[in-house]
């Protein structure tokens, strides 16, 4: 359980998959209790329905549905729909009827959620012709046998064939982890709802910045120095964290993977790229695009904000063979000593991140 805002910072909790270290930071709108109530219904409910995105839901008093929790809700499984390609490029999104029947939500609440995604320019929305979908994510291959055709794929095929292995090594390095969390979820639905098989063993390793870190991006155009668009960063990045926890204990618990092995470190170094490391062999690389868009905060008001693009942003796929000159084994070998010479230095710094220096599964 988080600490409620009057406990120190710093202090250590244990849970079933672990020792957790927190800093307490406020959450920008919001009362003592309404902080404390936030961050307990975050640990007991994201592994359900997924991390929040802090900053990108209005507040409960906005519409009489719910308001910002259910906004929240359907923006965040609209989200990941596009990104799983449930609703692939150039389909077009249900109703607004259809999707407040759905949600059981407002019409109100749905025609925000589709301006928020027609904001982070992942459909477009005409009068008549509905909502379609005009980006997902794609994975490009670094290199392809002479004679084929170059094509993108997606990132949901890949990890489904890591995850169908008997042992799943994961290394991950990324801003706030959100991305991981939506495709872990993928996985753990294809697992325990689908009953197909599972690997036997989990190890993950995920770097992200700490919180003492000065993030460069997003910041207010307005002004620079307003420290709650960093605050938007880090809370997704505890709520991400919070979910794969989650998720992963829940596998543990209900037999579907017999070890589950999950650290957290934190890093002062700001990551320009992401980059996911599949059992040693393969690696996916991604750079951060930075991009004006509007942040929603928790109270309602909308930051115009210059942020980067994350969450469906474009990965180039690289695999290691037998040779070790190829242009894939030279990559995923160098991304590999990259991340373990970050892991190394980072068991003791960062104390002050979003959940701690180091957090150790079972």
């Amino acid at each position: 359980m988080f600490p409620t805002p009057s406990t120190s910072a710093n202090q250590s909790t244990s849970g079933p998959i672990g020792p957790v270290v927190l800093d307490w930071f406020p959450l920008a709108g919001r009362s003592l209790n309404r902080q404390a109530d936030w961050l307990v219904d975050l640990t007991e409910n994201r592994s359900a329905r997924g991390p929040e995105r802090y900053g990108q839901h209005v507040s409960e008093e906005r519409s009489g549905d719910g308001g910002g929790k259910e906004f929240a809700r359907v923006l965040e499984e609209l989200r990941n729909r596009i990104i799983t390609e449930t609703y692939p490029l150039n389909s077009v999104l249900p109703t607004q009827r259809a999707l407040a029947e759905e949600f059981g939500v407002s019409r109100d609440t749905v025609q925000r959620v589709v301006k928020a995604l027609a904001a982070e320019k992942r459909i477009e929305s005409r009068q008549g012709s509905g909502s379609r979908v005009v980006k997902t994510q794609r994975i490009h291959p670094a290199a392809v046998p002479q004679d084929t055709t170059p094509r993108p794929s997606t990132l949901g095929p890949i990890m489904t064939e890591a995850f169908s292995r008997p042992e799943v090594g994961l290394d991950v390095f990324t801003l706030t982890g959100e991305s991981l969390v939506t495709h872990v979820r993928v996985q753990d639905e294809r697992m325990r709802r689908k009953s197909e098989p599972a690997p036997q063993r989990i190890t993950m390793r995920v770097l992200v910045p700490s919180g003492e870190v000065d993030l460069p991006f997003p910041r207010a155009k307005d002004d620079p120095a307003d420290p709650r668009p960093a605050k938007h960063v880090r809370a997704i990045a505890l709520g991400s964290i919070t979910s794969l926890r989650n998720i992963l204990e829940l596998l543990r618990v209900h037999k579907k993977v017999a070890e589950v092995d999950l650290q957290i470190r934190y890093t002062t170094v700001v990551p320009n790229f992401k980059f996911y490391l599949l059992n040693g062999s393969e690696a996916l690389f991604g750079l951060y695009r930075v991009v004006d868009r509007p942040i929603i905060l928790a109270d309602g008001e909308v930051l115009p904000a210059m942020d980067v693009e994350g969450v469906g942003a474009h990965l180039m796929h690289y695999v290691s063979d037998e040779d070790p000159n190829s242009p894939g084994s030279f990559f995923v070998d160098s991304m590999q000593s990259y991340f373990d010479s970050l892991w190394s230095v980072s068991s003791d710094a960062a104390r002050q991140g979003p959940g701690g220096g180091q957090d150790r599964g079972v």
